[in-house]
Parts: structure tokens; C-alpha cells; sequence
């Protein structure tokens, strides 16, 4: 008496990068002149890496897709990132979390399967813009932490 017949194959596509493509929300990075929200007033203001941190994302793509419960999330995050920011490290990670659910980096972008379609006028992006706004690094915080 032969054996049990061979399981039976599956079919399942592969995720190719069509399929992946077609799972995604594509953005234009193309400037909108939507409304967006400004920080609200804080007591003692706001940190300038933070000024620029929410001028950074009231200009992302993502932006344009955001609601105004996704803008209040937002705002509460400002105050951790003012935190983080002024030095106060024990809330990093809870501002990376935040973060990534706008899609902060290429990594959460593709998790989240958002693609970012380049403008056609568009130059090339070749790092911070020129503007003099003070340091991208605390230097000072940096050796600190790596000790």
C-alpha cells in the first residue's frame, strides 16, 4: 500500500514589487496650500529644534494626509519633542514611537506602505536647506551621552 498523497501546493503570489506597489498610498511631494495647524503657546516657548522639528512636518507629504485628530496627536508629541530637545532623554523613545506613525524615516515609511512620489520640478534633495537656524546636533548632549 503506497504512502499518504503529497500535500497539496499553494498558490499564493509573491509579494513582488508590483504588488507592493499596488498595496501602497502613493503622496506627490508637491507643496500644498492647505491649512495647518502652528504650535500653541507654551509657557517659557518652545525649543528651536522644535520650532524646526513641527516646521518639518507641516511641510512633509505625509502631511497633506493627515486629519485633525492625526494634528493633535502631533501637537502632543511637539511637547515631548520639546522635552527631548531640551535634555529631558527619558522620553526618546516614546517620541520615536510617535514618530513612526507618521512615517519619520524610509523604514516606517515602507511599514507603512507610503511612497513618497518626487515632484517632477523638484531638484534633487542634497541635505538641510542653507539657512542659518542653529545647530541639527547638540553637540554638548552628544558627548554626554556617548560618554
Amino acid at each position: 500500500m503506497p504512502g499518504p498523497p503529497p500535500n497539496p501546493v499553494h498558490s499564493r503570489p509573491r509579494d513582488t514589487r508590483r504588488r507592493i506597489e499596488e498595496k501602497a498610498t502613493v503622496i506627490d511631494d508637491t507643496p500644498t496650500t492647505a491649512a495647518k495647524p502652528r504650535l500653541p503657546n507654551k509657557e517659557g516657548g518652545w525649543a528651536t529644534q522644535t520650532k524646526r522639528w513641527w516646521e518639518t512636518w507641516k511641510e512633509s507629504p505625509q502631511a497633506k494626509t493627515f486629519t485633525s485628530t492625526d494634528w493633535m496627536f502631533l501637537i502632543e508629541t511637539a511637547y515631548l519633542a520639546d522635552a527631548f530637545f531640551t535634555g529631558d532623554l527619558k522620553h526618546a523613545g516614546e517620541l520615536r514611537q510617535r514618530m513612526a506613525k507618521f512615517g519619520a524615516t524610509p523604514e516606517d515609511r515602507a511599514r507603512l506602505r507610503l511612497q513618497i512620489k518626487p515632484h517632477e520640478d523638484a531638484a534633487p534633495e542634497t541635505g538641510p536647506p542653507d539657512e542659518d537656524t542653529g545647530h541639527v546636533v547638540d553637540f554638548e548632549l552628544y558627548r554626554e551621552l556617548s560618554g
